[in-house]
């Protein structure tokens, strides 16, 4: 029995190193995501003059709110905040009701054209217009330096239409035969069955769209020019650039960061208002998560495996 026990467990041992060293990766790399995010709650709640001599690692030093004052008091970062807003929920509420009606279609199999219809799509993944030509369109289509830019380009996306099609797909015709014997027509078929049993994969396309909509900063940058309709991303965005450029017009001062934008007696300094900046950006659309998690693996797999 002693012999059969340590064979036992040496055959267990590999298991048990693949072990360690899993759980080990994933510590390690929760950690590296982790620490870095300790760090700018930190600065954020830090004094900005103390933290411009270095040292505040994951605590705050000198515990202040002054950052966050400062940036609910500067009027173009709360503008840019109900921009952000404004474009995550209609964004999202559009792209979904257009995505999904347009799965819908193309889940039908006596659509005309569907074949043709799903090649043209699926093409437009291969290739892209670029830059300027994208530019070009929204000019002529009116969208520049208009709200809509953040919104209408973004209605719908092939790849979420693919997954929601796909999830369409896998949902019993009988059911739909028999919305249609109790006098449901097609709109309310897919209101009253299609949706309810596609919560799974809307929720993940909702939450991809949201996160998307909320972290964009190349649309406010290029396709704005006045800083009025400026989303929080760009503003984050150009504050870091102004920050770069003040560092490599003057690289020999310490300071040429932190007094960019410094107020009240250097309380306040550009680094502090940047990383309250990054923290009450980043902590509204965090909140969304807990909420969503649960369909993230079923909403993922229905709608990319079909069957």
């Amino acid at each position: 029995m002693t012999r059969y026990g340590i064979d036992r467990r040496r055959l267990q041992s590999p298991e048990i190193l693949l072990q360690v060293f899993i759980y080990g990766c994933i510590v390690f790399l929760s950690l590296a995501i982790i620490l870095p995010c300790l760090n700018i709650l930190a600065l954020s709640l830090n004094d900005g003059a103390d933290a411009a001599r270095g040292g505040v690692s994951f605590w705050p030093r000198a515990f202040s709110l002054a950052n966050y004052r400062e940036v609910f008091r500067d009027g173009k970062v709360m503008r840019a905040y109900r921009i952000t807003l404004a474009r995550t929920v209609v964004g999202t509420l559009g792209k979904l009701v257009f995505t999904a009606m347009a799965a819908y279609a193309l889940k039908n199999k006596n659509l005309p054209g569907r074949k043709l219809i799903n090649f043209f799509i699926t093409f437009t993944l291969l290739f892209g217009g670029g830059v300027i030509p994208t530019y070009i369109q929204y000019a002529r289509l009116g969208l520049i330096n208009s709200f809509w830019v953040y919104v209408v380009p973004s209605l719908v996306d092939v790849i979420h239409l693919m997954m929601i099609r796909t999830a369409f797909e896998t949902i019993p015709d009988s059911l739909e035969e028999s919305a249609k014997l109790d006098g449901c027509g097609y709109f309310l078929s897919f209101v009253r069955i299609v949706l309810p049993l596609s919560k799974a994969v809307i929720a993940v396309v909702a939450l991809f769209t949201a996160v998307g909509h909320w972290n964009d900063w190349f649309a406010g940058a290029f396709y704005m020019t006045s800083d009025k309709n400026w989303p929080v991303a760009t503003v984050l965005q150009q504050m870091l650039q102004r920050a770069m450029d003040a560092a490599k017009a003057d690289p020999n001062t310490t300071l040429s960061l932190t007094t960019l934008l410094a107020r009240e007696r250097n309380i306040v300094t550009s680094d502090s208002l940047k990383m309250s900046t990054v923290v009450i950006s980043t902590v509204p659309i965090l909140c969304i998560y807990p909420f969503v998690q649960k369909y993230f693996t079923k909403g993922i797999m229905i709608g990319a495996v079909k069957g």
